[in-house]
């Protein structure tokens, strides 16, 4: 099992329902070289950022695509990605096991995003700073990483059951070259 990164605990970062809770790993900032993370794809095969080199990154984070806020985050991005050039890749990570999403990806007609589980060793939450302490799952947040893997976006969204700004994220996408 792949260590994680140091844990830095930052209490009362993001809310659930309005119950504040604590948030591991560093704070991702733009401007920073992206971390890298291992995470399982659907077909359980290990996945790192240096899959997507030479890509732009936009990664959708979710506590569990079988929720409705999470599942309409998901088919939101699924949507602007048909439009998107092919040097672009949406990642959705959460922490569903790699059976779930893909059964997930299925009924729901995903076809434009990568679904990827950090469920195994939380290294993705840690790394970007959005695995949930109490609950164990990924706290929602965007990251756009441009093909040199900096970070050119951020939103850590504060209360975990509200949408992100999806309109300002893809603004910020079509400003990367």
């Amino acid at each position: 099992m792949q260590a994680m990164a140091k844990q830095t605990e930052r209490k009362n970062a993001v809310t659930f329902k309005g119950n504040p809770l604590t948030l591991l790993g560093e704070e991702v900032k733009v401007g920073m070289r992206a971390p890298d993370f291992e995470v399982l794809a659907n077909d359980l095969s290990p996945v790192k950022l240096g899959n997507f080199d030479k890509k732009i990154k936009v990664i959708s984070v979710v506590p569990s695509l079988d929720t409705p806020i999470c599942d309409a985050q998901t088919r939101k991005f699924n949507e602007a990605a048909a439009g998107l050039s092919t040097d672009t890749v949406i990642l959705t990570i959460s922490m569903d096991l790699p059976f779930a999403q893909a059964r997930w990806c299925g009924a729901a007609g995903i076809k434009n995003v990568v679904t990827l589980s950090d469920h195994k060793t939380g290294s993705f939450g840690v790394n970007y700073g959005t695995l949930i302490s109490e609950l164990r799952l990924l706290s929602r947040a965007i990251f756009i990483i441009d093909k040199d893997n900096v970070v050119r976006y951020v939103e850590y969204v504060p209360e975990v059951a509200s949408h992100p700004d999806y309109d300002k994220a893809i603004e910020n996408l079509k400003k990367i070259k």
